[in-house]
């Protein structure tokens, strides 16, 4: 019988995280480790700043069918296989939400023998940046409720505000709620809810910052609302920027850890594609690009959402070039978008595979534009 996933990561023997960074040629007064396994990685002292960057490659897929089509999985199996071949290899990839994890989708960490690891740590708190993002998200909302609780120079429209509050879990009670509520010392009641911290405003704002100081100032910008005149309220007008600043000051050092083969893997933010931008944060990328000759990463959803995003924003903002893409296509995925039911994948039909092709020539037609 065939071990499932779980089994063959937790019977992996593991390299220690210094002999990891040693690959990438990652100085120990680098890392801050969690564990023998997991570090934080700073970027400013890691070495990636000078020399030559290496080459990116982007792993997408067709449009996604509801059994998944393993992008992370082909992602981590590339990236093995480069580094087999003698060359100097990291991947970058998101960090997993507990929503999906819990959920139908089930865990972000490739699958089989193409897994990073420790995969269970990955998939549930892993160095905590999640609920570091979380704390900052519900800090400001904090910040917003107190600020019309105080009735200060802001004018908030308390009917107006767009600020929701976050949880990294489906919590179907808590899309819509009503806050303040307790009388006086409660606040002011309003409308409000709960989004999913991968789906966060400040999860695709780590991602995309350049620095600490680049994160504080895109921060400041956030829109929270309208005041009375109708004119837009800024996170900066609640002076919320420099403590959410500090509460993700940890959160925005990429995390380095291995794949089952030991290649170095950078697994840091974890933006949904289909709300923000879907790819790992700028800093993990850019970071890998300076230390290693060839970097695997991946962005979400079919290559029509997540690539084009990656191309779109990612690219654009930080000023990437990458030197090929990698789509994948599965006999499954064909089937299903040429009309398969998904309880009879496992019988022929090369009327129905055929008609899946459609699918994937358009994938392919829209990536050439890049």
């Amino acid at each position: 019988m065939s071990l499932s996933d779980i089994e063959i990561a937790r019977a992996a023997k593991m390299a220690p995280i210094g002999d990891i960074a040693d690959k990438l040629d990652i100085p120990h007064t680098a890392l801050t480790c969690y564990g023998d396994y997991m570090a934080k990685v700073d970027p400013a002292t890691s070495g990636a700043n000078g020399g030559e960057q290496g080459r990116l490659i982007l792993v997408t897929a067709m449009s996604p069918t509801p059994l998944g089509e393993g992008k992370t999985t082909t992602t981590v199996g590339l990236g093995d296989a480069l580094s087999l071949r003698g060359n100097k290899t990291a991947l970058c990839l998101r960090e997993p939400s507990l929503g999906p994890v819990f959920g139908m989708k089930g865990g972000g960490a490739g699958g089989g023998h193409a897994q990073v690891v420790p995969m269970e740590n990955i998939n549930l708190h892993f160095t905590g940046d999640f609920h570091a993002i979380g704390a900052a998200n519900n800090l400001l909302a904090a910040l917003i409720d107190n600020s019309v609780y105080w009735r200060n120079d802001v004018h908030t429209d308390n009917r107006r505000i767009a600020w929701r509050r976050v949880l990294d879990m489906n919590d179907r009670a808590l899309r819509s709620v009503v806050t303040g509520l307790g009388g006086l010392s409660g606040g002011a009641p309003r409308e409000g809810g709960f989004d999913i911290t991968a789906a966060s405003e400040i999860m695709a704002i780590l991602c995309l910052a350049n620095d600490a100081a680049d994160l504080e100032r895109r921060i400041g910008n956030i829109v929270i609302g309208k005041n009375m005149e109708g004119g837009f309220v800024r996170a900066s007008e609640v002076n919320a920027q420099g403590a959410m600043t500090v509460l993700l000051k940890d959160a925005l050092l990429p995390n380095l850890v291995q794949t089952l083969e030991g290649t170095p893997a950078f697994v840091h933010g974890g933006p949904f594609a289909n709300i923000a931008h879907g790819c790992n944060s700028i800093i993990a990328t850019r970071t890998a690009l300076g230390l290693a000759d060839y970097v695997v990463t991946e962005a979400g959803f079919g290559a029509d959402l997540g690539a084009e995003k990656f191309f779109d924003i990612k690219c654009r903002a930080a000023g990437l070039e990458p030197s090929a893409v990698v789509l994948v296509a599965t006999v499954r995925a064909l089937k299903h978008h040429g009309g398969a039911a998904k309880d009879n994948m496992a019988k022929f039909d090369e009327d129905v595979l055929t008609k899946g092709f459609a699918n994937l020539s358009r994938h392919v037609e829209n990536l050439r534009h890049f």
